[in-house]
């Protein structure tokens, strides 16, 4: 079953709260908090009080995708922060592993993100430790960018090996998803993917989105 990560990262923050609640009610079981340094991208964002903020508004679950160099030294405190699972990337850490198992020692499901740009083997030697593994579609640092068909074939790839390893692991799409996207990434082998633009910038509203996406991938 395909599920939608609405990202925040392109919410109306003076009504973020009805955006929450709204989307709540079309059934999404999650939302994605883009957290960047200005240095792991060329960009800044969210810190730990942006989840703060969130976590009284809904009880569903909140992805803290951590863009940041290094990880460990934030895992922490987004955890303290309410973040139920938190996503860290391959490239802005040589001791991976290590972060992962920070991250379960907080007691948070643990997620590690590559970049287009990184291959599928990277990952060999966690696979097995994580809960959920991140493509990202589009190069990371900007909301409202176009879709790199080229990662499809990094989607069919960790399909296959989580697969062949028997491993209970999601795979989520993240970047230019769209009615049209959507489907390649789902067909591709993803089951969750994160959407911000084509949710919170929808002249129907964040419902008639979600449901527009999902459509799209039946």
């Amino acid at each position: 079953m395909t599920k939608i990560a609405p990202s925040i990262l392109s919410a109306d923050f003076a009504r973020l709260g009805e955006q929450v609640q709204a989307l709540e009610a079309t059934g999404v079981d999650r939302f994605q908090v883009d957290v960047m340094d200005g240095r792991f991208v060329p960009n800044i964002t969210f810190g730990a009080p942006a989840i703060e903020s969130l976590r009284p508004l809904t009880r569903l679950t909140i992805e803290a995708h951590l863009m940041v160099q290094p990880p460990e030294d934030f895992i922490e405190r987004f955890a303290k922060a309410g973040a139920d699972t938190i996503i860290v990337h391959q490239e802005a850490t040589p001791h991976l592993h290590r972060a992962i198992e920070q991250i379960h020692h907080f007691g948070k499901k643990a997620g590690v993100a590559i970049t287009p740009s990184t291959p599928v083997s990277t990952l060999s030697e966690v696979l097995g430790s994580v809960q959920l593994v991140l493509v990202m579609t589009v190069n990371p640092g900007f909301g409202g960018q176009e879709f790199i068909p080229e990662t499809l074939s990094k989607i069919r790839q960790i399909r296959n090996a989580i697969q062949e390893r028997g491993l209970d692991c999601e795979i989520e799409a993240d970047g230019g998803i769209n009615n049209q996207t959507a489907r390649l990434a789902v067909e591709a082998g993803a089951n969750v993917l994160v959407a911000g633009t084509a949710v919170f910038d929808s002249k129907e509203g964040v419902s008639a989105a979600i449901q527009g996406l999902l459509e799209s991938c039946a």
